[in-house]
């Protein structure tokens, strides 16, 4: 068998088929999903800015620009699928991404909170982002780490990479855990609001039409939790198989499971931006 750990370019001795994913990636999608990152960013730092609303830019911006910078990754690796830094940036920023939009999304919980009744949630509301994005900045750092880890490894040195690929599955595993516990809470806010009813300060203070776009805020919300919960749980199998498994080789299902997941909870909150539904939203 030959030795590919010195490849660098496509040769006869050094193929695509070699590589960790085992195709090149597609030229068209991958371009499409950095334009897309790159504008989404651009629009949320200007309306971040304007807003004043620095969490939630920080969560929406980080993950469009984090983005970006992982897709151009894999534009390189178009042009060259043996490049080492395509190859490491793409892993790295791919993987991280998601948790700045999991973070936004803790931080949009408290306000729905205290919008609709918090004495009827069983944690009180400046605890939601304390707590969870305390655990996202957690869960980032372990991936940050495993990712740091496995990038400085040569394919030849398999423990080293096998301990960074570990500690990546652990991160988007306490990633996935945060997730299904800041949503079961937010199940069980809901169930009780529905047997209570809202607060008298919703129905006092807001106008229909705040209601309104206040209620498109929440739909928007939970659809990118489903998109981002959906993605991360992808993940897990993928990274968990191992470096080169059959799904980590499959671009097609890596596209539609993690870059259109992570697209649409982007673009569903850039449209639903705090600015515009929940104009009472300050900090």
């Amino acid at each position: 068998m030959t030795d590919t750990s010195k490849c660098t370019f496509v040769t006869s001795e050094c193929p695509v088929e070699a590589t960790t994913y085992g195709y090149r990636p597609n030229l068209g999608a991958n371009l499409f999903f950095a334009i897309l990152y790159g504008l989404c960013g651009l629009y949320s730092l200007i309306i971040g800015i304007k807003s004043r609303q620095w969490t939630f830019t920080i969560a929406l911006a980080g993950c469009s620009f984090i983005e970006l910078a992982g897709y151009i990754g894999r534009i390189l690796m178009q042009s060259n699928p043996w490049t080492e830094g395509g190859f490491d940036v793409q892993l790295v920023c791919l993987i991280v991404a998601p948790s700045f939009i999991a973070a936004g999304i803790y931080w949009s919980l408290k306000h729905i909170v205290l919008y609709l009744g918090p004495e009827k949630s069983r944690l009180p509301p400046r605890f939601y982002p304390r707590i969870f994005i305390g655990c996202d900045i957690a869960s980032i750092l372990i991936q940050f780490a495993g990712g740091g880890i496995a990038v400085s490894a040569s394919a030849t040195k398999t423990k080293k990479l096998d301990a960074g690929n570990n500690l990546m599955i652990a991160g988007i595993a306490f990633q996935v855990a945060t997730m299904g516990i800041c949503g079961l809470l937010g199940i069980d806010f809901a169930f009780r609001l529905y047997r209570q009813g809202r607060s008298s300060r919703f129905e006092e203070k807001r106008s229909k039409k705040e209601a309104l776009l206040f209620n498109l805020f929440c739909a928007g919300e939970i659809f990118a939790y489903i998109t981002v919960l959906i993605r991360c749980i992808y993940r897990l199998p993928e990274m968990a198989e191992g470096w080169a498994n059959s799904l980590m080789r499959n671009e097609v299902e890596f596209m539609v499971l993690d870059g259109m997941m992570v697209a649409l909870a982007v673009v569903t909150l850039t449209i639903f931006h705090p600015y515009f539904t929940c104009p009472f939203v300050r900090k």
